[in-house]
């Protein structure tokens, strides 16, 4: 009877039982007692009222709808909370100065503290170790409590718990999760400042802190990450008392008597009112983590998400940092997806024994700078190619994709005749087609784009011989860059896959370059596009591989990803680069000083380039972004190889935030550049 009546009023409905169990688990009586009264008005407000939405769990919904800010950058937000002024001149009134440790002095990469569980657990081999290690955790306080009257318990106690409860060696597993403590924890940069300040002021420094470490390896941990001449560690593990009760902080002023003490911790309760209910002086650092749980993205796998919020939350909200709008761009929304690239790029690069990785330009131009950073033993170049060039190279050999970019995408758009045939690099023909009756500032419409195609189909082998000498540069500059190369693989964002598609074609039917060419993309076409299967066939049979979506992975993104709404674009200028649109290759040195170009002496071919991409510093501020994120999340993780490994769904999370309340933070992004979308 008991178990049907917990059944009819818990697990009948997941959003009842999941709100339920998030109050009652591991609680304390009276909290149970609590628990069980919201249990009855939850059932009470579904069945009666009519909340039929509390049967849903809250983090069921497709999406994150998170309320990013849109008018200043999250850190410059931030910052105005508090200083490095305002601490300095706070600490310069007192002799000893205080500092907890965990979220103040020291970061764990992770949103949550017991993130290192799994770490921990995967090491050990045990499932779902994370929950156990914090159930033990739990049942040794309550055990201390009842022999002590304190919850304060040391590693060992709770290790001994658990080689009790699941047989593992407690000296072999506090040994292991101390050796993670010290890998992943770093040192606060904003804090790491004040304290050498206050070091080199000397003044008295002290670390006060509700651990279960103990003091000798907590000394040696800070050490290690860089804060040297701490005079004594007050650790409540070690005394029986901590900071929340209070009795920690009367040590302290026992100890120091008559002196001015200040106090600097991220707890406003154990940090900040407790000491000053003990006249200790006190100076409130925001915990980053809970400052920025309205911000970051949560609907992750637990680790990775853990980890990039970390990452993430860590660095914008340290207070060292001032940074911009277009450089927070790059690093929240666009550091994971480049770093999860790069690493399925290289694995994919493994698996199937690739000579060389070539990224395009311009989208390349930051993968490159990324990929090279974390794999720089790799073969690897960046190459210029454009949709621009490569239909132009394909005229011949794909006549409709030809017409369709260069006419059918730029109909009704207020281009004129004369504007489409220079953008083909055709102009030779603008006499021929006044003759043939074409007005050429006439502008190009549905009425006159069929006449214009077959003005073209008819005049065909003209075109093919203008781009004649385009054709002779590309083949000289595709067989230097892949000579002595077999298999290599061509790095682009998306979405069709043409560029790299277009290239191999070249490459293996035209040029007959004895190398196998392989495209990886970020993305594929869409559900939004007119042609939502245009690459389906190189998908399949592994010509194309993508790391996002495609048909056949993670198609909620395939149905999200919105080109109408500017998805693409959004995309797009994360990889932006700061260097100008190439426009194509030509053979000899054909141009005057004046053009945009570059000659490539050693094998006779022009570079051709055209215009850059407006708010260049912005551009700068996006890769600056990315890149710092790289580093960081590889500096945490490079140990651990696995940590890089990053689905294509993880990496396109944060961007789902981003594109929450009707994309209201893409558009202000937007609205600082001016992308140009067409060839």
């Amino acid at each position: 009877m008991r178990q049907q009546i917990y059944n009819v009023l818990v697990n009948r409905h997941l959003g009842i039982s999941f709100r339920y169990h998030k109050i009652h688990d591991g609680a304390g009586r009276l909290v149970k007692y609590v628990s069980w009264i919201y249990l009855l008005w939850l059932n009470f407000a579904y069945y009666f009222l009519f909340f039929h939405s509390l049967g849903e769990r809250p983090d069921a919904a497709a999406y994150e709808e998170k309320a990013l800010p849109v008018n200043r950058s999250e850190s410059l937000e931030n910052i105005s909370a508090f200083s490095e002024d305002d601490f300095q001149s706070k600490i310069s009134q007192y002799d000893i100065i205080s500092f907890d440790i965990f979220d103040t002095l020291i970061f764990r990469p992770f949103s949550d503290p017991t993130d290192l569980f799994y770490f921990l657990g995967g090491e050990l081999g045990i499932l779902d170790f994370k929950h156990i290690r914090v159930e033990q955790e739990r049942n040794a306080r309550k055990e201390q409590f009842k022999k002590k009257g304190s919850y304060e318990v040391t590693l060992f106690d709770i290790w001994k718990r658990i080689e009790q409860e699941i047989g593992i060696d407690a000296a072999s597993g506090m040994k292991l999760e101390q050796e993670l403590e010290m890998q992943f924890c770093y040192a606060n940069p904003f804090m790491k400042k004040i304290y050498d300040d206050v070091l080199r002021s000397g003044k008295k420094i002290i670390v006060t802190s509700d651990m279960y470490l103990s003091k000798d390896f907590l000394k040696k941990m800070l050490v290690k990450k860089g804060y040297c001449g701490i005079s004594e560690a007050f650790i409540s593990c070690e005394y029986g008392c901590n900071k929340g009760g209070g009795g920690l902080f009367d040590l302290v002023k026992e100890k120091y008597y008559g002196s001015l003490i200040l106090h600097i911790g991220d707890n406003e309760q154990s940090d900040i009112r407790m000491a000053g209910q003990r006249d200790i002086a006190s100076l409130y650092y925001p915990n980053i983590n809970r400052m920025a749980l309205s911000y970051r993205a949560y609907d992750m796998s637990p680790i990775i998400g853990g980890a990039y919020r970390g990452i993430v939350n860590n660095h914008v909200y340290c207070g060292i940092y001032k940074e911009s709008m277009e450089y927070e761009y790059g690093f929240i929304y666009g550091g994971l997806f480049v770093t999860g690239y790069c690493q399925f790029i290289n694995q994919y690069c493994k698996e199937h024994q690739i000579d060389k990785v070539l990224f395009l330009s311009r989208d390349g131009d930051i993968l490159k700078q990324a990929y090279d950073l974390m794999y720089p033993e790799e073969d690897t170049e960046y190459i210029y190619w454009s949709r621009a060039a490569a239909v132009k190279l394909m005229a011949g050999y794909n006549k409709y994709d030809y017409f369709l970019r260069y006419i059918y995408h730029k109909t009704n758009k207020g281009f004129t005749i004369r504007e489409i045939i220079t953008s083909m690099e055709l102009k030779p023909m603008l006499s021929k087609m006044a003759e043939e009756g074409f007005a050429p500032d006439n502008l190009l419409t549905g009425k006159n784009a069929d006449k214009l195609k077959y003005f073209l189909l008819e005049n065909f082998k003209e075109i093919i011989s203008l781009y004649q000498n385009q054709m002779s540069g590309a083949a000289s500059y595709f067989k230097e860059k892949l000579a002595d190369c077999k298999k290599a693989v061509v790095i682009d964002i998306g979405w069709a896959g043409s560029g790299a598609v277009s290239l191999n074609y070249l490459i293996e039917k035209v040029w007959k370059i004895p190398c196998t060419i392989t495209g990886i993309v970020a993305g594929t076409n869409t559900v939004y596009n007119a042609e939502p299967d245009a690459s389906e066939s190189f998908l399949q049979n592994g010509k194309l591989v993508a790391y996002l979506y495609s048909q056949s992975h993670n198609r909620d993104l395939l149905k999200k990803h919105d080109l109408n709404k500017n998805y693409n674009v959004f995309w797009e200028l994360l990889l932006s680069s700061p260097t100008p649109q190439f426009r194509g290759f030509y053979k000899g040195n054909v141009f005057p000083e004046s053009e945009n170009k570059r000659y490539l002496k050693s094998i006779d071919v022009t570079l051709k380039f055209g215009e850059y991409d407006e708010n260049q510093e912005g551009i700068k501020e996006i890769q600056r972004g990315v890149l710092d994120f790289v580093r960081e999340y590889y500096e945490s993780f490079k140990d651990l190889p696995y940590m890089l490994s990053i689905s294509g769904r993880d990496a396109y999370a944060p961007m789902l935030v981003a594109a929450g309340h009707k994309e209201k933070y893409l558009r202000e992004i937007e609205k600082r550049f001016s992308l140009e979308i067409h060839i």
